[in-house]
């Protein structure tokens, strides 16, 4: 990249060069072409939950549905680097699920005072919803029925049992 001095003789000709174009000429110019449409390649990025209690707002409202995103190699270093974590290690979770946490009910500025004011309950199943949606790609998860002792699976997002 080339750098240009500017004086006050020459800041007139920059002002000229850098000016938008009159709407007449930007009539005339031909659109842009479109970007391509984004090919669905079938990774699903979005996980919807339900908190086994809910987050209560400051006025007094219950959240219990929300929605958590794929973490990136970004969200996973950037709470290295925090004092907060680094002060006290256990902080590490609370930090990575507010980046990580797209929206619970109708919150959808989701940081980490509102992980921190969240049931304890709450935020161990938001950690282990998170390690199986970036660990293992799904939300089930494989039970064994304490009276028969028959294994079957079930979808930890928040579906009832016996609903389709």
């Amino acid at each position: 990249m080339r750098r240009r001095t500017v004086t006050a003789g020459n800041l007139d000709e920059i002002l000229q060069v850098t000016a938008p174009a009159p709407a007449a000429e930007q009539a005339a110019a031909p659109p842009a072409a479109a970007p391509p449409p984004r090919e669905d390649h079938g990774l699903r990025t979005e996980f919807e939950f339900e908190l086994p209690r809910g987050y209560v707002d400051e006025a007094g409202t219950v959240h219990r549905h929300g929605a958590m995103r794929l973490a990136t190699a970004r969200d996973e270093l950037r709470p290295q680097i925090d004092l907060r974590v680094k002060e006290n290690p256990a902080y590490l979770s609370v930090v990575l699920l507010s980046q990580v946490i797209t929206r619970i009910g109708t919150i959808t500025d989701v940081h980490v005072g509102v992980v921190e004011r969240m049931y304890a309950t709450d935020v161990a199943f938001l950690q282990d919803f998170y390690r199986r949606v970036n660990s293992e790609g799904h939300t089930r998860a494989a039970v064994t029925c304490p009276h028969c002792e028959g294994g079957f699976e079930v979808d930890l997002s928040g579906g009832r049992l016996g609903e389709s």
